[in-house]
């Protein structure tokens, strides 16, 4: 009966493990289809999304059952609450995709307004963050999920960056407002990816050491000391 279990258990990570593949290939479509210009990436994009949504379905149908028929305790409890929350995440983070493929689509309406640079690399950071994160969680290492949240900073840099200079393409010519608003979007859309891959990071600490660091390295970027302008 044990083994039973075990097995189950394993298979519930295995499924999570290939829902954040498709996530992650989802995230890679939606840039590719921004920097080639291809909006027939887009179909694939939202044929995945289908899937990751009945495998969240799925998710959280095999957590209720696990738990009702198993009782599981300690580890093993944690580990079930852990994986419909990822879950979510992943979930969400294919909700990102499809948002950039949105605005996209209005983007390839128009010309293009500038060279494509920041926005790929943070889209590169952002999925490093999303594939660390499951390798923290297949590996329960709490250091990896640990450097991921100290990422999030990375992130946070592309995107005050790419606010920055398309403000001043706003501010220079009315005209690129609508582009620029669209790409800025895009660069929020990412933000979100890396925090979605944050959260995984802090329920893979809590998973390995019990500690739960939700808010809490928010509150020590708070406190550092920051370089007057």
């Amino acid at each position: 009966m044990h083994r039973h279990f075990e097995d189950e258990l394993q298979q519930l990570k295995d499924r999570l493990v290939h829902m954040g593949a498709l996530a992650e290939q989802m995230i890679d479509l939606a840039i590719r289809s921004l920097v080639e210009r291809r909006g027939d990436r887009h179909p694939r994009v939202f044929e995945i999304e289908h899937e990751v949504n009945d495998l969240h379905i799925e998710m959280d149908e095999r957590v209720i059952s696990l738990i009702a028929l198993r009782q599981p305790v300690a580890a093993d409890l944690r580990f079930l609450i852990m994986s419909s929350k990822l879950a979510g995440e992943l979930e969400r983070i294919a909700d990102q995709a499809v948002n950039i493929c949105q605005n996209t689509a209005e983007l390839l309406k128009q010309p293009l307004l500038k060279p494509l640079i920041d926005i790929p690399l943070m889209a590169d950071a952002a999925r490093r963050m999303l594939r660390e994160g499951l390798d923290a969680f297949v590996r329960r290492d709490p250091a990896l999920a640990q450097r991921i949240l100290d990422e999030d900073d990375v992130v946070d840099s592309f995107k005050d960056q790419i606010f920055r200079e398309l403000l001043t393409y706003m501010m220079s010519d009315p005209g690129t407002i609508a582009r620029a608003l669209s790409l800025i979007l895009i660069s929020r859309n990412l933000e979100r990816v890396a925090d979605h891959a944050t959260n995984i990071a802090e329920e893979v600490i809590y998973l390995a050491q019990g500690r739960d660091v939700r808010h809490h390295h928010e509150e020590a970027r708070l406190r550092e000391p920051r370089t007057p302008p």
